[in-house]
């Protein structure tokens, strides 16, 4: 059998890249996928330099078609994916009398629909036991006005993880979303105790589970 497979759809330098440290240290192959290959690979080879398997990915997480390419490429490549991970967030400064709908459907469709086509090509290649694991937010009971499109992904994608959770739950598979209830970076949510709460979500027995955590720091 090969190694277990962790793909992290959203990747950065913070939160993605130390979720995926602690899934190669329990020995998966780790997919990086960010917005261009370029961005993505050296995230890639801070993990092979550390003597992990990992590779980076250009995915563009707007459009449907390329979300289902990516993800069945990674299945494809290794015949199995053992945890995706829907990492996300798109940030644009406008509260709900600035924002166009335009730009509510652009962020929304990246930061939340977009999990649909991920877990959808995803599928074929989860076996019992694969998790789906998704970054939430408080923005999710408590958007910024400022930040008026960030609040409604962080709600639909909850949303969607319970559905997703219930969906899958009859095949062994399971799905969860963490909400973070703090400001990355600050006191207590540095991204690597970010990262640990992520982690242990997804590693919970199935007599724990739940589709919504918080960490609260």
């Amino acid at each position: 059998m090969s190694a277990p497979v962790l793909l992290v759809l959203g990747a950065g330098p913070g939160v993605g890249l130390a979720v995926a440290r602690l899934f190669a240290r329990d020995d998966h192959a780790v997919f990086l996928a960010c917005r261009l290959p370029e961005e993505a690979e050296p995230l890639a080879a801070q993990l092979r330099g550390e003597g992990f398997d990992a590779e980076g990915v250009g995915v563009d997480l707007s459009d449907p078609a390329d979300v289902t390419r990516v993800v069945t490429e990674v299945g494809q490549q290794h015949g199995r994916i053992d945890v995706l991970h829907f990492n996300p967030s798109m940030f644009r400064q406008a509260d709900p009398l600035q924002l166009s709908v335009p730009e509510l459907i652009e962020d929304f469709t990246i930061g939340a629909a977009a999990l649909l086509p991920a877990v959808q090509a995803a599928l074929p290649f989860f076996a019992e036991g694969a998790r789906v694991l998704v970054t939430g937010s408080a923005a999710a009971d408590k958007p910024w006005n400022q930040a008026a499109s960030l609040g409604v992904q962080k709600a639909a994608v909850r949303n969607l993880v319970t559905t997703l959770d219930t969906t899958l739950a009859p095949k062994g598979i399971r799905a969860v979303a963490v909400q973070i209830n703090g400001v990355l970076g600050e006191g207590a949510f540095t991204r690597d105790r970010v990262a640990e709460a992520l982690h242990a979500a997804a590693v919970r027995p199935l007599d724990e589970w739940t589709p919504h955590t918080s960490y609260d720091g």
